[in-house]
C-alpha cells in the first residue's frame, strides 16, 4: 500500500475507533496518565515499537521498553519488577507471538489498555528456508522492515493514544503525519535504491527480511528459519551452498546481535563475502545509526553494495 494511502487511512482511523480485534477497550479514558507528570505511560516490547511510540507520543508519553539495548528480543526474560512495571503502565504496545515472555506478562498482569501491533501490520506467513512454496504456520513478525507496514501500525497507535488522552489528540495527529512523511520518504529511497540490482537473491542467515524483500523486489532465501538461534543441519548448509553457487550469490548477510557463524560457514564454502544487515530488533551503541530511519538507510547502502545495484 502506498504510504500516501496509509496517511489517509490514519486520518479516518483517528476520527473513528480502532478496528475491532486490534486492541482491548478497557482502560480508555481522558484523564492524566500514570507516567511522570501525568503523562501516558506506554510499555513497549522492543525497539521498533519504541521508535513509533516516541515519535507519535512525543513529550505527552512516557515510553518504557521491556527489551534493553543490546538484548536479542527473542531471548527476553522479564524480572518480577519489570512485570510489575508493565502492569502499572497505561498501555502495553507489543507484537503478540513474537516474545513469549511479553505475551505471558500481558495475559497475566497486563495494564488496562493493550495494543497488539500484529493485526495492523497484516503479518504474512513465511516460507520454509530453501524450499519454495512450503509455508510454515507461524506468521513472520518482522513487519517493521517494510516502512509502509510500520506506518500502518503507527496509525493505530495514534488512534489509541487519542482515546486515552483526548485533550492532546491534535498533538498526536501532527506527530503521526510527520512520522508517516518520514516513512514515506524512506520507502521511496529504498524503492529507487533497489530498483536496478544485478542480483535479487537475498541470502540471509535467518528469514528476518521477508517483508523488506517483498516490498523492494528481492527474493529472500534463509539458511535457517525464523529463530536466529536455530542451528542448521549439514544438509541445510549443503543446500544453501548449492543455491549460492547456482545463483552466483556474491554476499551472504548475517545480523546484529546474532552470531555470524552460519553465514561464514556457507561463505567459506562458496567464495561469497559476508556482510551485516540490521533487523532493527534492538538498538545500541554498535548500531549503524541513531534511530530506525538512519539504520534503515545504512541497510540500504549495504544492500546496494551486496546486490550490485546501479
Amino acid at each position: 500500500m502506498p504510504l500516501r494511502s496509509v496517511l489517509a487511512l490514519g486520518v479516518a482511523l483517528l476520527v473513528a475507533a480502532c478496528a475491532p480485534g486490534t486492541t482491548s477497550t478497557s482502560g480508555d479514558r481522558s484523564g492524566p496518565g500514570s507516567g511522570a507528570g501525568g503523562r501516558i505511560a506506554v510499555a513497549v516490547s522492543f525497539y521498533p515499537l519504541e521508535f513509533v511510540a516516541r515519535r507519535v507520543g512525543g513529550e505527552q508519553v512516557e515510553v518504557r521498553s521491556l527489551t534493553k539495548p543490546g538484548v536479542e528480543p527473542h531471548d527476553l526474560e522479564l524480572t518480577p519488577r519489570e512485570v510489575a512495571a508493565l502492569n502499572r503502565s497505561d498501555l502495553a504496545f507489543y507484537v503478540r507471538g513474537f516474545q513469549a515472555a511479553v505475551d505471558q506478562a500481558v495475559a497475566d498482569n497486563g495494564p488496562p489498555a493493550v495494543l497488539d501491533a500484529a493485526p495492523a501490520a497484516h503479518l504474512d506467513l513465511t516460507y520454509t528456508p530453501l524450499e519454495e512454496g512450503r509455508q510454515v504456520s507461524t506468521p513472520d513478525p518482522h513487519f517493521w522492515l517494510d516502512p509502509s507496514r510500520l506506518a500502518a501500525v503507527a496509525t493505530v497507535l495514534a488512534a489509541r493514544l487519542e482515546r486515552l488522552d483526548a485533550a492532546h489528540a491534535p498533538f498526536y495527529r501532527i506527530n503521526l503525519a510527520r512520522l508517516t512523511r518520514d516513512l514515506s520518504d524512506l520507502d521511496g529511497l529504498m524503492r529507487s535504491g533497489l530498483a536496478r540490482c544485478a542480483s535479487t537473491e537475498l541470502v540471509t542467515s535467518h528469514v528476518a527480511f521477508g517483508y523488506l524483500a517483498r516490498r523492494y523486489g528481492l527474493h529472500q532465501v534463509g539458511i535457517t528459519g525464523l529463530s536466529p538461534e536455530a542451528e542448521p543441519d549439514p544438509g541445510r548448509l549443503a543446500s544453501a551452498a548449492t543455491f549460492v553457487r547456482e545463483h552466483h550469490v556474491g554476499t551472504i548477510y548475517y545480523e546484529t546481535l546474532v552470531s555470524a557463524a552460519v553465514a561464514r560457514t556457507v561463505a567459506s564454502e562458496t567464495g561469497a563475502r559476508v556482510d551485516v544487515l540490521d533487523p532493527l530488533e534492538g538498538l545500541d551503541e554498535s548500531s549503524d545509526g541513531a534511530d530506525y530511519l538512519e539504520v534503515m538507510r545504512s541497510n540500504l547502502s549495504t544492500l546496494r553494495k551486496g546486490q550490485s545495484c546501479r
